[in-house]
C-alpha cells in the first residue's frame, strides 16, 4: 500500500497495535499517541457547509476547508456525506463505556489493559480522541439521490459486528467496496487527512494521530469545547 498514515503508523509499537494483514496497526490507546505535544492553533469550530451532512455538524476550520477541498475532486455524481465530526466528553465517554461493556460481555477474559487496548480500535480514549478535538469526521460516499455506495460495511460497526471489515484494508469486501475506498483515500489524503486503519470511514485532520501518521513533531487541535446556543 502506499498509503502514509498505514505505512507511517505500521511498526511503531508491538504492545498495543493490532495486525493487519501481517503487520502492525498504531492503536489510539498507545502511548506514542499521547506522547505527541498538542500546539493548539485557536481555530474555531464551524459548522460543515458545503457538504452534506447529517444532522448539524461542527468541525475546525482547517478540517471543514480540507473537506469541501476533497469533495470537488470526486467524480461527478458521488458525493461526500458526514455523519459525524465534533463530540462532546460526555459523548465520547458514553461509546467507550458502552464498547468496553460489550467487549466484557463477549471475552469475559480480556484484563483491563486488554479491554482498553481493543477498545480503541472502535473509539479513541477521551484524552487523545480526534473527535472531541474537533479534528475528525465519520464520512462515506453517497450518489446524487443520497443513497449510500458500498463501502463493505455501515458506518460505526465494530470489529466484531463486521467480522473485521470495518479495517480500511480489510481484503474481504467487494471490489466495489475496495474501489470506494480506494476513491475516499484517494481525494481525502490529497487535502492532508488521514485513515484510522481499523475505521474506513474515520478520516482527521490537525489530531495527535494525524501529527503522528504524518511525522509532524505536534498537533494542532486540542480538547475544545463546543459554543453554547442560546434559543431566542
Amino acid at each position: 500500500s502506499s498509503r502514509t498514515d498505514v505505512r507511517y503508523l505500521r511498526g511503531r509499537s508491538r504492545t498495543t497495535g493490532v495486525a493487519e494483514g501481517g503487520a502492525m496497526i498504531t492503536l489510539l490507546s498507545d502511548p506514542v499517541v499521547a506522547a505527541v505535544p498538542v500546539h493548539e492553533c485557536g481555530e474555531p469550530l464551524v459548522a460543515l457547509d458545503g457538504v452534506p451532512t447529517i444532522g448539524a455538524v461542527r468541525v475546525r476550520q482547517g478540517l471543514a476547508d480540507r473537506l469541501v477541498a476533497a469533495a470537488e475532486l470526486l467524480p461527478p455524481g458521488i458525493l461526500l456525506k458526514v455523519v459525524e465530526g465534533h463530540r462532546s466528553p460526555t459523548d465520547q465517554r458514553r461509546i467507550i463505556e458502552r464498547y468496553r461493556a460489550e467487549l466484557r460481555v463477549s471475552s469475559p477474559g480480556l484484563d483491563a489493559d486488554e479491554v482498553v487496548r481493543l477498545s480503541s480500535r472502535f473509539v479513541a480514549p477521551l484524552e487523545v480522541a480526534p473527535h472531541v478535538a474537533g479534528a475528525a469526521v465519520d464520512l462515506t460516499l453517497v450518489d446524487l439521490c443520497g443513497d449510500e455506495l458500498d463501502l463493505g460495511t455501515r458506518i460505526d460497526e465494530t470489529p466484531e459486528q463486521s467480522g473485521g471489515r470495518c479495517y480500511f484494508a480489510a481484503p474481504d469486501v467487494s471490489a466495489d467496496a475496495r474501489a470506494h475506498r480506494d476513491l475516499l483515500a484517494g481525494v481525502l489524503e490529497s487535502v492532508g487527512l488521514v485513515n484510522y486503519p481499523t475505521e474506513w470511514w474515520h478520516w482527521s485532520y490537525g489530531d495527535r494521530y494525524w501529527a503522528l501518521a504524518t511525522g509532524l513533531d505536534a498537533a494542532i487541535y486540542g480538547p475544545v469545547e463546543a459554543p453554547v446556543e442560546v434559543l431566542a
